[in-house]
C-alpha cells in the first residue's frame, strides 16, 4: 500500500516509520512489527513500525535517517509499505542459545536479517549471548566470517600478495600501525591497513591517522593509493566492508561483551573483504589487556591460524606485551604527534619502537625481503634512516593530507592538568583501564586534542614531586571531569621496595 510521505525530525535510534493505527489494521501491521519501505525506483529498507493517531490516515512519517539509508536525494511524494512477515533468524538464534550447531545457510540467514535490520537490538543481543554461552566451532566461525564479508563490499586487487597487520586491541596508546605500515610499504610490500574508530578505547588507529590525513576513503581510492605508494591507513567503516559486524559491535559495546567467535569473525571477515592474502595478528597480553594470560593468548592465536587456513589467508600471530600503555601518549592528536616524532627522528619510546619494528620485521621475513631472524634489524634500519618517514609522508599526501606536517602543528587540548608523585619509589603498575577512563572523560576520541601524556613508565624510579602524567582537554568542563575520574581511579602506583612488615 502506498502512503503520502511526511518528514519528521526525530531520531528514535532505530530505522523506523510512523503510521496511523487504522492504516496498520488495513495492511495487517502491529506496533513493533517490521515492514519493507519501498521507493518508486525500487529502493527498499526494512523498518520498525511505530503507531500513533497523530499521523493522518494515508500518510507515513519518515525521518531523515530513513531517506539517507535508502540513498534518496530528495523526499519522495509516496512510499510503499509492505509487511515483512515473521523473522526467519529468530528461531535460529534461539536454537543456538540452546546449544545447536548452525549450518552455513542458517548463519547466512542471521547475517542477512542483521543487514536488513529485520531483527531488533534485543535479538542481536540474544545472538551475542548465545555465542558467549555456547561458542562456535571453527567451521561455524568460517561460515560466519564468509557471510559477514559477502554481505558487503569486497575489494579485488589487480596484483598480489596483499599484506596486513591487525591488533585485537585492548591496550591504550597503540599507535604502532603508523610506524609499522610505512616501514613495510617502504620495501615495496602492498599493505592496505584499514582500522576501526575507537568504541571503548581512547583512540583507534583511524582516529589517530585522521589528525594527519582523511581516512574516509572509497574502495577505488584505496586501490589507487596502494598502487601508488604501497600503503594506506584508512577507516574501514567508510568502505561498507562486513557491515553486519559494525552493527553487532554496537550491541557488544552496550553489553560490554566480546564473544570469541565474533572477535575472530569480525577481524577475519574484514580481511576477506579487503582481499588480504597474508595476515599478521597482534595479540597484546598482560594485566588489564583484553587477553591477560599467556595460555589464553596462545589458544586464541591457534584459532586465528587454523581459521586463516580455512579461509585461505596465511596467518601468523605475534603475542606482545600489553601490561601497560604503549609509548607515552594516549588520545588521537597526542598519539599522532608521538608517532610522527618517532618517524622523523628515527627514535622514540622503547615500547613503541620495539613493538612496531618487531611486527614490521615479521612481515619483511614473510615477504622474503629479510632472512629468518633478520627482519627486525632491517625494519630498524628503515626506521632510523628516515626511509619509513619518507614513505609515511607519501602515504599522508596520497590520502589528501599535508606531507610536510610537523608534530607541533597538531593541535592538542589547551586545558591541562599535571599530576605529580606524592611519595618517592618505583612505578610498579600503570592501569590500562584507568588511563582509558581518564582520557575518555577528557573527551577522547571525539575531541581529537584530548588525552594523556605519561611522564613515567612501569619500573621508573621517581621522587616525591616528580611529574607522573598530564591530562589534556579542549574545554574546562572536560578537564574537570577527567580530574575527578583520575582522583577516583588513580592510574599510577608508586611504591617503595618494602611492601609490608609482619609480626
Amino acid at each position: 500500500m502506498k502512503f503520502r510521505v511526511e518528514v519528521f525530525d526525530i531520531d528514535s535510534g532505530d530505522i523506523s516509520v510512523v503510521l496511523n493505527p487504522y492504516d496498520c489494521e488495513k495492511i495487517g501491521l502491529h506496533p513493533g512489527d517490521f515492514a519493507y519501505i519501498v521507493s518508486t525506483g525500487g529502493r527498499r529498507i526494512c523498518s520498525l513500525i511505530i503507531v500513533t493517531k497523530n499521523v493522518p490516515e494515508g500518510a507515513v512519517w519518515v525521518n531523515k535517517r530513513i531517506l539517507q539509508e535508502m540513498k534518496l536525494e530528495s523526499v519522495p511524494e509516496f512510499l510503499e509499505v509492505i509487511p515483512a512477515g515473521p523473522s526467519a533468524a529468530l528461531p535460529i538464534i534461539k536454537s543456538k542459545l540452546s546449544g545447536k550447531k548452525l549450518s552455513k545457510g542458517e548463519i547466512r540467514t542471521i547475517i542477512k536479517e542483521v543487514i536488513e535490520r529485520r531483527i531488533r537490538d534485543a535479538e542481536i543481543s540474544m545472538f551475542c549471548s548465545a555465542l558467549m554461552v555456547n561458542g562456535m566451532d571453527l567451521p561455524e566461525i568460517r561460515d560466519l566470517s564468509m557471510a559477514m564479508a559477502e554481505f558487503g563490499e569486497i575489494i579485488e586487487w589487480p596484483y598480489g600478495p596483499i599484506y596486513d597487520v591487525h591488533s585485537i586491541g585492548g591496550v591504550p596508546g597503540n599507535k604502532t600501525a603508523l610506524i609499522t605500515v610505512p616501514i613495510v610499504a617502504s620495501f615495496g610490500i602492498k599493505i592496505p591497513k584499514t582500522s576501526s574508530r575507537a568504541i571503548t578505547s581512547a583512540a583507534g588507529t583511524a582516529d589517530v591517522m585522521e589528525t594527519l590525513a582523511p581516512v574516509s576513503l572509497s574502495p577505488d581510492e584505496i586501490v589507487e593509493i596502494v598502487t601508488k605508494v604501497n600503503g594506506v591507513l584508512a577507516w574501514g567503516g567508510a568502505l561498507n566492508i562486513a557491515p553486519a559486524d559494525d552493527i553487532m559491535i554496537e550491541t557488544e559495546r552496550v553489553l560490554s561483551v566480546d564473544p570469541e567467535p565474533l572477535l575472530l569473525a569480525s577481524i577475519m571477515s574484514k580481511k576477506i573483504s579487503m582481499g588480504i592474502n597474508k595476515l599478521l595478528i597482534d595479540i597484546p597480553t598482560g594485566t588489564e589487556a583484553k587477553i591477560e594470560g599467556l595460555d589464553e593468548a596462545e589458544s586464541l592465536a591457534t584459532k586465528f591460524i587454523e581459521l586463516g587456513k580455512l579461509l585461505e589467508i596465511h596467518t601468523r600471530v605475534a603475542i606482545t606485551y600489553g601490561g601497560q600503555p604503549i609509548g607515552r601518549t594516549i588520545g588521537p592528536a597526542l598519539e599522532a604527534q608521538e608517532a610522527l616524532e618517532a618517524l622523523a627522528n628515527g627514535d622514540g619510546p622503547g615500547s613503541l619502537v620495539h613493538k612496531a619494528t618487531a611486527l614490521a620485521g615479521i612481515i619483511l621475513e614473510e615477504a622474503g625481503i629479510a632472512s629468518p631472524g633478520q627482519g627486525k634489524t632491517l625494519a630498524i634500519e628503515a626506521f632510523k634512516s628516515g626511509k619509513a618517514y619518507e614513505k609515511m609522508k607519501e602515504i599522508i599526501e596520497a590520502q589528501g593530507g599535508d606531507p610536510n606536517i610537523k608534530p607541533e602543528d597538531l593541535p592538542v587540548g589547551e586545558y591541562k592538568e599535571l599530576f605529580r608523585a606524592t611519595s618517592s619509589g618505583y612505578v610498579t603498575h600503570i592501569s590500562n583501564k584507568a588511563i582509558v577512563s581518564i582520557a575518555r572523560a577528557a573527551g577522547a576520541p571525539k575531541d581529537k586534542g584530548a588525552g594523556i601524556r605519561l611522564h613515567v613508565k612501569a619500573g621508573d624510579n621517581v621522587k616525591q614531586g616528580d611529574p607522573l602524567f598530564e591530562i589534556y582537554a579542549e574545554s574546562e568542563e572536560r578537564l574537570s571531569e577527567a580530574i575527578i575520574v583520575a582522583r577516583r581511579n588513580w592510574p599510577i602506583r608508586v611504591e617503595g621496595m618494602l611492601l609490608k612488615v609482619l609480626g
